[in-house]
């Protein structure tokens, strides 16, 4: 009876989580204007989704902001982590609980304070994007931090004093000992970041260049008007993203089967 019910669990929410994609990419194939009675099979929307300017141009711009603030959330998370990793335990402690600090606050709080602090107190230009990819950076920095904190835990914090004394110099012995211990971290850590931002809505909202719009803001925005066509073109879009998440997944994991073997000979 036990594994019945958790077997049964687990279908339920796997279709909570699930069904809601599963129906927009069904109804994404078809030239219906509502959620409701399924019309004839059509490729329409992926035509719109492709051929309409202003959705190529908002989804490039997404994806370029997602790929930069998280390039630059790795490398401040990173260090930041490094930095901890190798401090006294009280300085260490510090850092910590202050990487915390993003992570548990609303997203709506952490946009609005980088751009009062910004635009408001420091006179940036919203039209510059730094607002919109300082906030970015911001919201992100923390989770690649946690990311990269678990390796460096598991590693032997001896190796990088005997990389040291064996004559290296403090950078040559981050890039070549440290650096290569903390690859599966720090790569996770970007795809979380670059997550993040794709997915972002309050931050974006409160720092992005009004000409501006991510996928998050865009969507919000189209569900307002009247435009029925950009509307389902929309549940391509999600279809489209939830396919190469699935793919990104799929290709992580087998690459991972196949370093297991590796991994177990060494």
């Amino acid at each position: 009876m036990k594994k019945i019910l958790g077997n049964l669990f687990l279908v339920l929410v796997l279709v909570f989580m699930y069904a809601p994609i599963l129906i927009l990419t069904v109804y994404s194939f078809t030239s219906a204007t509502n959620i409701g009675a399924i019309r004839g099979f059509s490729i329409r929307n992926y035509v719109t989704l492709f051929t309409t300017p202003e959705l190529r141009d908002m989804i490039l711009g997404t994806v370029l902001l997602a790929l930069g603030s998280a390039a630059l959330a790795t490398v401040l998370g990173t260090m930041g982590a490094i930095g901890a990793f190798y401090s006294s335990k009280a300085r260490s402690s510090m850092i910590t609980t202050l990487n915390q600090i993003p992570v548990v606050n609303a997203d709506v709080v952490t946009g609005f304070s980088i751009c009062i602090l910004l635009v408001v107190v420091l006179g940036v230009s919203k039209d510059t994007f730094i607002p919109l990819v300082a906030g970015h950076v911001t919201l992100c920095s923390p989770f690649v931090f946690l990311s990269v904190m678990p390796r460096l835990k598991q590693m032997d914090p001896s190796i990088y004093e005997a990389a040291l004394d064996l004559g290296a110099t403090p950078a040559a012995a981050l890039k070549s000992v440290i650096l290569p211990q903390l690859q599966g971290g720090i790569v996770s850590g970007f795809a979380l970041a670059v997550t993040l931002s794709l997915d972002d809505y309050f931050v974006a909202t409160y720092t992005k260049p009004a000409t501006f719009d991510t996928i998050s803001t865009y969507v919000v925005n189209a569900t307002k008007g009247s435009q029925t066509t950009i509307k389902t073109a929309l549940w391509a879009l999600s279809a489209v993203i939830f396919l190469v998440v699935v793919l990104i997944v799929a290709a992580s994991n087998l690459q991972g089967m196949k370093m297991a073997p590796e991994r177990r000979k060494a």
